[in-house]
C-alpha cells in the first residue's frame, strides 16, 4: 500500500519558517513535488524535485523563499519555506510520480498524494 503522509504545517507569523515533510511507504517516486489550494482559488504547484532529486522547479511566487529537498534514503520530501507571506495560507499537498521525462509541474504528472497538512500565515 502506498502512502504519502505530510506534516509539519501550523501557524506562523508573516516573515516566520515552516518546513513541511512528506513520508512515503510502499513504493518510490521518480518526481516528488508540492501543491497548494487556497479557499476559493485553484490548485497551485508550489514545487517540484525531478529525475529522482536531480533536477528542481519552483512556482515564481516562492522562488528565493521555499526549498525542496529529498531524502531518498528516508524516501522522504521536505519544504523549507522562509519569509512566509499571508498569501501563503494554504493546504499543501505533497505528490508522487513516478514518469521520469515530467518535471512535475503539473497535477498530472502525480500518481499519488498526500491528504495534506494546513499552513496558515497570519499578518
Amino acid at each position: 500500500q502506498v502512502q504519502l503522509v505530510e506534516s509539519g504545517g501550523g501557524l506562523v507569523q508573516a516573515e516566520g519558517s515552516l518546513r513541511l515533510s512528506c513520508a512515503v511507504s510502499g513504493r518510490t517516486f521518480s518526481i516528488m513535488g508540492w501543491f497548494r489550494l487556497a479557499p476559493g482559488k485553484e490548485r497551485e504547484f508550489v514545487a517540484s524535485s525531478a529525475r529522482g532529486g536531480s533536477s528542481t522547479y519552483y512556482n515564481d511566487s516562492v522562488k528565493g523563499r521555499f526549498t525542496i529537498s529529498r531524502d531518498n534514503a528516508k524516501n522522504t520530501v521536505y519544504l523549507q519555506m522562509n519569509s512566509l507571506k499571508p498569501e501563503d495560507t494554504a493546504v499543501y499537498y505533497c505528490g508522487g510520480g513516478s514518469r521520469f521525462t515530467r518535471i512535475g509541474t503539473s497535477a498530472d504528472d502525480y500518481n499519488y498524494w498526500g491528504q495534506g497538512t494546513q499552513v496558515t500565515v497570519s499578518s
